[in-house]
């Protein structure tokens, strides 16, 4: 046992009460208060002032002890907790991976391994396993500053039974690390999860066989009978299927979310699986927003999007040998709260300022590191050259433009024009503020640069 595996139970416990997981400082102060740290220590440690920490300390206290049905306090904290997750272990059941040799019992004579083959038997009955396939998800480490979205995603499948969720929002932003963090706390209100990867996309019809063999089915003929199987096993069970790297089914070059004529049948599959009556969920993570990521996307839809924006979160940078922690804040809003940005920029200040973030933003310049330039350069070359053209045009001037300038400026009809702005929205290179548009700051600087 360990404090991160108690503090997945407590997010557990707390989302089972329909209450949000514990935020970024209420997590330092349960880690500071289970090594004995004192309220100073701790606010010393998260710049906050011993005052606001004690406060803060006080709700968390009464928020556990309601949840646990616990008399907590700082001082019992770690022995509590303690032995509610020994309890909890207790009475846990075995998950079996399979596509892995290691299997991870729980600590009673009850304990039993699950037969790959059972998956087969009785399909008319509920499974009696549980069935993940994790192998190429992400481990989280740490995970700051993103609690709404996942009382959001949760009060999604949970609450709303959303079929299908796409998870957006630019490259490095976090999407991923949200997505597996919903996993972690939620691993066992599914009797399948399993996580793909389309990095390297393939068809829809050998995509479903690794689906059907992963669940044991036999694959049939056909990719329609495939389809009619998959949904069987959706309907008689309920399964979180994720699908990382969605972008790389869509067109290159082209408008944003343009299918690829070879992955077209993907967007026919998914319409199915967000219009058929069933019991589990699909979860896209993408760069770009396609058609169906905006069909039947308003309140109770079997369809939801989740648009990530940049974090605040100061923790963040923690433990990565900045100083002058009181202008964190300001570095972070400097690359848009963007976590692949500032772990990047963050190792650059280490080495070449010797952590000192004063010093890196006297400079008073936004620094585009090798990595983030070929990140941004991989992102604008999956533009149309009309989306390209009009980034270019906005890379130019200070102030956002209207439509009307832009039209003007570069001499394109209103219908090109809005179609370019539209798809460099879909990727979330442009802002728009009351009918003006400009770049975001790190992609006008590379462009700028480039």
């Amino acid at each position: 046992m360990n404090i991160t595996e108690v503090l997945q139970l407590i997010d557990e416990r707390l989302i089972e009460r329909d209450k949000k997981p514990l935020n970024t400082i209420q997590k330092a102060i349960f880690e500071g208060s289970w090594q004995g740290q004192s309220y100073q220590e701790i606010g010393n440690e998260y710049h906050r002032s011993e005052s606001h920490i004690r406060e803060e300390g006080a709700k968390l206290w009464k928020l556990l002890s309601e949840v646990l049905e616990k008399d907590i306090k700082k001082s019992t904290s770690r022995s509590v907790l303690e032995r509610v997750y020994i309890k909890s272990s207790e009475n846990s059941c075995v998950i079996y991976n399979v596509n892995s040799n290691h299997n991870q019992f729980c600590p009673t004579e009850n304990t039993r391994l699950y037969n790959e083959n059972d998956l087969n038997s009785n399909n008319n009955s509920q499974y009696s396993q549980t069935y993940h396939d994790l192998t190429l998800a992400p481990q989280i480490i740490d995970f700051y500053d993103r609690e709404n979205e996942l009382a959001t995603i949760s009060n999604w499948v949970f609450k709303q039974n959303t079929r299908l969720i796409a998870v957006l929002g630019l490259g490095g932003i976090g999407k991923t690390t949200l997505v597996k963090r919903f996993i972690d706390l939620n691993l066992e209100q599914f009797k399948v999860v399993i996580w793909k990867s389309l990095k390297f996309p393939k068809s829809l019809d050998l995509w479903l066989n690794d689906l059907l063999n992963t669940c044991q089915k036999e694959p049939k003929e056909s990719t329609d009978n495939k389809i009619q199987q998959l949904l069987e096993v959706l309907s008689n069970h309920k399964c979180l299927i994720v699908l990382d790297d969605f972008q790389n089914l869509f067109a290159v070059g082209q408008m944003a979310g343009n299918y690829q004529p070879e992955y077209s049948s993907y967007q026919h599959f998914l319409k199915l699986i967000a219009e058929i009556q069933h019991q589990s969920h699909f979860i896209l993570i993408s760069q770009e927003k396609s058609a169906e990521m905006n069909y039947l996307n308003q309140e109770n839809s079997p369809i939801q999007c989740l648009e990530l924006s940049g974090f605040e979160a100061i923790d963040f940078l923690k433990n990565k040998g900045l100083q002058d922690g009181e202008r964190w804040l300001e570095l972070i809003q400097l690359y848009e709260g963007n976590p692949f940005y500032l772990i990047d920029i963050a190792v650059l200040i280490k080495d070449v300022f010797d952590g000192k973030v004063n010093d890196f933003l006297a400079e008073n310049s936004l620094v585009i590191t090798k990595k983030m330039q070929s990140h941004l350069k991989q992102i604008f070359g999956r533009c149309s050259p009309l989306a390209q053209q009009i980034a270019l045009e906005l890379s130019k001037v200070a102030q956002p433009l209207s439509r009307e300038e832009l039209k003007n400026n570069l001499d394109l009809s209103a219908s090109d024009l809005i179609n370019g702005l539209q798809s460099l929205q879909q990727r979330y290179l442009i802002q728009r503020e009351q009918n003006r548009f400009q770049l975001s700051s790190i992609f006008k600087a590379y462009i700028k640069s480039d």
